[in-house]
This record gives structure tokens, C-alpha cells and sequence, in this order.
């Protein structure tokens, strides 16, 4: 019997969390599932212990497959697919019991494309929820996927600039259920994060709410993401993350000019690149870059000079940004180097208080 929705989970040597994470989907609510389990490449236990339980539970399908980073993992599994919905879960976190049962009724009660719900940031000593201020169920229908999502997804415009930490809060595929068919029909797939550095889950949304045609917004936090795992894609100094997130930028103004979407769409391009400048100088100022204080003021410096970085803050409104991003992108927009390297400390610091 065809699976009512299919699970991809992209593996990367998680031995430490991969039980839990397996655990978690075998005892959802909704049992008519297959979990399409990649195991990319792992050098550690993590095949083995895919195949144990792939031995233990049929709804289990182990895929091994040579390396070749996590977009790579999830597009075998999505051509592995054979469910109404995908979803997909990253092997270090976890979902609550109900999660694919209540977002697969909502998207067939609904005739919804895509269904999304909100997630709890774990920390190991403590968690905390991502904080959307919506009401607890919220539809999207034809145009209003585009202007409402679409666009958002691309980038900020008006008061969404004055919280930065939201830019990507709505580009996650792990927080959402799609129409299987809507992803194979439009032959939707990740690009390598070798091309893009991060947000290709926000670049993989952009397409899909394009050809979706509702989009329904479950404010509940039924997934679990894991923040203290430091192998994971997102941590570490990525010294060309620059370069990276100028061709994420690319692929999205191609996409922009491709489809005709009008000139917001462009403002919100720049006003994610000027909040970008957060991401940029907290890479440059990592433990994981090594090099002296100030040679990391240089570099910030460098990139606060970039032509399309200088572009796009010729048009940013620091205005809409609270105080103390105000300041911030102040001295990034005036190309205030030291004043931007000092602001990136304390918000690193603030951060690990946070946490």
C-alpha cells in the first residue's frame, strides 16, 4: 500500500543522536510511513545502525551512497519517494509523536501543496520555541502563497527588517509536509551547499511556493532542531561563505528576473544581503577562523567594501531596525569597521548567554 507520507532523513556520520531521531519517527502517531534514510558517506556507525533498524522495521528504506554533502542525500530520497507528502528530518533532531498525522490531515482537510509548523531550538540544558506572531492556523491561497511567503522567503521588506534573527525562520523544509507532486512535476531539487554555502532549504521554498498553490501555517512547534551538535553544517568557520552566499544571491535575482516578479522583490533581495552582513562578520569573527584580531577586522572591512554589499545598504532603511540593530548595520552601511567587529562580539557573546 502506497505510504501516506514518506520521510526523508539525510545521514552524515550521527551516530550520537541517529537512535533518537529514528526512534521519533517509528512511533509517530500516523503509521502509514517510509523513512527514505540516506546514509551519505558516513565514516562512523551510522550505516550500521541504519541497518539495524531498517532490519527491525520495514518502513525503513536504507539508501548508502558515496559522500556528497546533504543536498545531494535528500535528493536521492526524494527520488527514492514513493508517498503522497515528503517531509524531511535532519538525523540529529527529532519530531514529536503527532506531527506527520496532524500536518497530513491538515493538508488533505485543507487540499494544501505545503503545511508548516513551528519548532523548539534545543539546547541540551534547556529549549526554547521559535516565536511566530500569527494566529494558531493560518491559509494562503494562490496569490497570496506569493506575496505573503514568496517573496518573505526572498527577503524582508518594511518592519519584518526590524527582527533579523526571522529571516529564515520561514525557509526550513524540516518544518514542512509538501504535495509529492508538486516537487516531481516541477522537478524541484537542493542545491549543493558547496555552491551556496547555507539556505538552500530557503532557495528549495522559493521554487516550491512559486508553483504551490496553498500553503497552510500550523502555529504549533512539533519539531525538535538540536543546537549543540558542532559537526553539524551550520557551525564551524566557512572561510568562503562570502563567495557562497553571493551565488545564493545570484540564483535568486535569476529567479526574480526569470519569472517577472516585480521590483519588491528585489528591494527584499537587498535587504536580506544587508542582514547577511550579521551572518558574514559572525563567520569571519568564529573560533574556527584562526587568524589574528586584526586581520579579521581587515577582512570585515573587506567585505563591508563590496560593491553589491555597498549597493544594497544605498537603499536600506536602518530606520526600521530596532536601537541596537540600528547601530549595527549603522556602522556596516558606513563601512565602520571596528564599530561593526566590536557590535559582532557583544552579539556572540549575547548569543552564548542566550543558549
Amino acid at each position: 500500500m502506497k505510504p501516506k507520507v514518506s520521510i526523508v532523513v539525510p545521514i552524515y556520520n550521527m551516530e550520537a543522536y541517529l537512535e533518537r531521531c529514528l526512534d521519533a519517527l517509528l512511533t509517530q502517531t500516523l503509521t502509514a510511513i517510509e523513512i527514505i534514510a540516506v546514509n551519505d558517506g558516513s565514516t562512523d556507525r551510522s550505516g550500521h545502525i541504519l541497518d539495524r533498524y531498517a532490519r527491525q522495521d520495514k518502513r525503513i528504506i536504507a539508501i548508502h551512497k558515496k559522500n556528497g554533502g546533504v543536498s545531494s542525500a535528500r535528493n536521492e530520497g526524494m527520488r527514492a519517494a514513493s508517498g503522497e507528502f515528503i517531509g524531511f528530518v535532519d538525523p540529529d533532531d527529532w519530531v514529536d509523536g503527532h506531527m506527520y498525522e496532524t500536518l497530513y490531515e491538515q493538508a488533505v482537510s485543507e487540499d494544501a501543496d505545503i503545511v508548516m509548523c513551528t519548532y523548539i531550538r534545543e539546547f541540551g540544558t534547556h529549549a526554547k520555541e521559535k516565536m511566530f506572531q500569527l494566529p494558531e492556523k493560518v491559509s494562503y491561497d494562490g496569490q497570496e502563497v506569493r506575496d505573503h511567503l514568496l517573496r518573505r522567503l526572498i527577503g524582508p521588506l518594511n518592519e519584518e527588517i526590524a527582527s533579523p534573527e526571522l529571516l529564515d525562520a520561514w525557509g526550513t523544509v524540516w518544518s514542512k509536509l509538501y504535495r509529492a507532486d508538486l516537487l516531481q512535476r516541477n522537478g524541484l531539487s537542493f542545491v549543493d551547499l558547496k555552491i551556496v554555502g547555507t539556505n538552500e532549504d530557503s532557495l528549495f521554498n522559493i521554487h516550491a511556493c512559486y508553483h504551490a498553490r496553498k500553503f497552510v501555517f500550523i502555529n504549533k512547534p512539533f519539531y525538535h532542531y538540536w543546537r549543540v551538535n558542532d559537526s553539524s553544517v551550520t557551525t564551524g568557520y566557512k572561510p568562503d561563505l562570502k563567495e557562497q552566499w553571493f551565488s545564493l544571491y545570484q540564483f535568486m535575482e535569476d529567479f526574480i528576473e526569470a519569472n517577472g516578479l516585480p521590483s519588491e522583490y528585489r528591494q527584499a533581495l537587498h535587504n536580506r544581503i544587508c542582514l547577511n552582513t550579521l551572518g558574514l562578520g559572525l563567520n569571519t569573527i568564529s573560533p574556527g577562523n584562526k587568524a589574528p584580531a586584526y586581520k579579521k577586522v581587515q577582512k570585515l572591512s573587506a567585505i563591508l567594501r563590496d560593491r553589491r554589499i555597498r549597493q544594497s545598504f544605498s537603499q536600506f532603511e536602518t530606520g526600521r531596525c530596532s536601537h541596537v540593530w540600528r547601530i549595527f548595520y549603522s556602522f556596516a552601511k558606513f563601512r565602520f569597521a571596528i564599530g561593526y567587529y566590536l557590535m559582532l562580539l557583544a552579539v556572540e557573546r549575547l548569543r552564548k548567554i542566550a543558549r
